[in-house]
This record gives C-alpha cells, structure tokens and sequence, in this order.
C-alpha cells in the first residue's frame, strides 16, 4: 500500500464542489460533465465539513460524504447514526490507502459526535468488512404473474375489512407520506428517517439534475375503516400489448409503505388487480415480506432478487445493545468484540431480563468471540450466531453460546430497510 503524504486527504471547500462532483462521476462511471446545476442542487444539501475528498495536487482523485441519520433499532427507537454514502477512488488512485484514510477520518468524527451506528449500502461486497461493516438487511424483490396469483380482481379497491384504496396525487403523499412512514418506522427496525428533500424527490416537486425526464408515478392509499391512512404505494406501469392485441402490462412499485397487515394485503390485492397488468414487480422488499403468501396461489410470486443491502458498522457497543428491545428473552451474555478500527473493541456483559436490557464493560470470562462486523450483522436480528459459528465466524467459548446468542438476539421479523443513499 503506497499512502503517500503527497495526497492530501481532507473536507472539501465550496469552491471545490464542482471538482468533487466531476470525479465522483468519473468513479461510478457517469459521464464527466458538470454542470451550474449539478452545483447548485448540490449546495442545498451537501455539508462541506462532512464531504471528504483525496487531492493529487489540485485534482481530486476520492469523493466520500456522510450525513445525519436516524436508525430504526429492534423495538422502535431510533438510533443516531452516520449514514456514508458517494464512496469512490479513481481508477488512476486505487491501492493507495486512501479510501482507509478518508473512512477511519469520518469514523472517528462520527464517534466522536455520539453516533452509536455507522450505515452504507455496498456497491461492492468485499471492501467494507475490512472497515467493520457487516451486512445487517437483506433485500428481496418478487415479480407476481396477476393471471395465475388467484386474486379476485372485484373487490380491488374495496377490502374486505371495511377499508378501502383510493388513488390520490402527489401534493397528497406530501401531506401524509412523512407522518405515515415515521409511523411504520417505528413498528420496523432497519427502517431509517426520510428528510422533506426525499419526499420532494420522490413525488417530483424537486427534480435534481439528470431527472428531467421524470414523470409522475401513479399514488394509491389504504384507508382503514376508521378513514385513517394506513398504507401508501407508488407505482409505475409500461404500455404493453401482445400480437394478439392482448394487454400484458407491467406494474413497478417504486415503494410501498403500510403500518399494518391489513393494509399491505388490501395495496397488494389492488396492485395485482389493475385491468390490463399481467406482472407486478414488487419493489425492494424484507425477504420475509408478506406478498407471496398474501396470494392465493404463492407460486404466482416468484423470487427475482436476493441480496445485501444496509451494511452496519458499531460505534458504540454499549448504547447500540441498549437501544434495542429483546422481546420475550432472557438470560446474560459476555461477548469478546474484536475491532481492528479501535473504535468499539472490548469485553461487554449483556443482560437481558424481557424488554430491559443492560450491556457493561467486564473482565468476566467471555462466552463469545466475534467481530465487530459480525456483532453488526447480529444486532438487527438478519443473522444468526450459530450459522456464523458454523462459518468460523464468529467463536464460542463456552459450549452453546452461540444458540444462547440467538435466543437473546434473533428476532422474529428479519429488518428492513426500503431506502438506497
């Protein structure tokens, strides 16, 4: 590794944001060109202090950003986390350390700050483990063939329950949207915050530069009985027809928030229901999701997508253990938490007496070994400490730790998180 002190590695100033744009698009491979509106719509959201950039003399040759974020821990708290996103090393720069000195540099702010949780989502798969990340969610995405699903298209908008589903516009999602995921981010751990930029994005009132194409997806809300908004979905449809002049349309769901399972089924029903769609794409979605079982016939849902998707990295071990609920568990647990980073390594006592839970630093004996990318991937419940004893991942020091573990930790919905950043 050549870590020359010739590149300097440090915040950006303002006058240096069209340079930080131009290689962060040479990085994801976008065409170089920036222009007076790529900087302005970068000015209204991007804090200086927290883009870091690696400069070769005057040409910057690394981009990296953090912002604030809000992270739905097991049992509904959010958590303060660092979110990490717009990574990228020139291919002119590669093996030259510097995207170890950009992270270590933001994680030390980040800790320094409070932050119990650093997130990204990893365009690559083997580059953050070495920083402590861990893969804490999983995504997966289903494409439904409607005519084989069973669902009775009569009663799309009209639930069973007494609910219904109505389609609304975008001034409307902007009313409700924000108050209704702050509810379902509460009841599903993984979620993260949405800031008033990402409803104006999302619904079009701000297009930044490279949207200009965009075009308004079509709204649908479930109201429960009581008129109360419970679930919201956006989605897009193509114009398709076969040579027999029969409609075979696709719709994509662009997301679909609900607060409760009568409210997904009734969106899912509506959505396999629509006059001419033959396929609907689910959208990213947990991979324990509801769809597939919602239909009559499970089979009509097919798996298309199965992946990582939230990477988490531990900051603070004692709060993040706190900060999460264990519902129904019991029992104490010393973990010995290796962090080559030196950021959250040590020997910690969890105790856990149904939702009140306690983590200590101890010089007890320990009863598991693991990485701080491992304690991550454990954390949100997505993985298991016996699946990662089997790996060699993670090691027991004392006879069926590794299944006590699961028994505090597990939970028994996978987490989710429905956003990319």
């Amino acid at each position: 590794m050549d870590d020359t002190p010739a590149i300097d590695v440090r915040p950006i100033t303002e006058r240096e944001i069209p340079a930080w744009i131009r290689a962060l698009k040479t990085g994801f491979l976008k065409p170089p060109t920036v222009t007076d509106e790529d900087v302005a719509d970068r000015r209204t959201y991007l804090d200086p202090s927290r883009t870091l950039a690696a400069f070769d003399g005057d040409r910057c040759v690394a981009t990296f950003r953090s912002f604030p974020q809000e992270l739905t821990a097991v049992g509904g708290a959010p958590v303060p986390a660092d979110g990490i996103t717009q990574v990228t090393v020139s291919a002119t720069h590669r093996r030259r350390g510097l995207l170890t000195r950009m992270m270590q540099r933001d994680l030390a702010a980040a800790k320094e700050r409070g932050d119990v949780v650093a997130t990204l989502i990893a365009a690559e798969y083997p580059i953050y483990g070495r920083y402590g990340f861990g893969p804490a969610t999983s995504a997966a995405e289903w494409t439904v063939d409607t005519r084989r699903s069973g669902v009775d298209r009569r009663r799309a908008g009209q639930p069973a329950d007494g609910g219904r589903v109505e389609l609304v516009d975008a001034e409307y999602v902007r009313k409700v949207g924000p108050g209704l995921h702050d509810r379902h981010r509460r009841l599903q751990h993984g979620v993260l915050d949405r800031d008033e930029r990402w409803w104006q994005v999302a619904t079009g009132a701000l297009r930044p530069p490279g949207q200009k194409d965009w075009a308004e997806p079509f709204y649908a809300v479930y109201r429960a009985p009581d008129g109360e908004v419970e679930g919201l979905v956006a989605y897009r449809a193509d114009d398709k027809w076969s040579d027999a002049k029969q409609p075979d349309n696709t719709a994509t769901v662009e997301w679909l928030t609900a607060v409760g399972p009568a409210a997904e089924r009734a969106l899912w029903t509506y959505l396999c229901s629509i006059d001419w769609v033959t396929t609907v794409k689910s959208g990213w979605r947990a991979p324990d999701d509801l769809l597939p079982l919602l239909l009559p016939d499970p089979r009509a849902a097919r798996l298309t997508l199965h992946t990582d998707w939230l990477w988490v990295r531990i900051l603070d071990v004692v709060r993040a253990l706190e900060s999460r609920s264990y519902p129904g568990a019991s029992g104490a647990l010393v973990l010995e938490v290796v962090d080559r980073g030196g950021f959250a390594g040590g020997r910690y006592r969890l105790e856990v007496d149904g939702e009140a839970a306690s983590c200590t630093a101890t010089r007890a004996d320990a009863d598991l070994t693991l990485g701080v990318a491992e304690l991550a991937s454990l954390w949100l419940g997505e993985e298991s400490a016996v699946r990662l004893a089997a790996l060699g991942r993670v090691r027991e020091e004392r006879a069926g730790a590794g299944l006590a573990a699961d028994a505090l930790l597990r939970t028994s919905r996978r987490p989710w998180c429905p956003d990319m950043f």
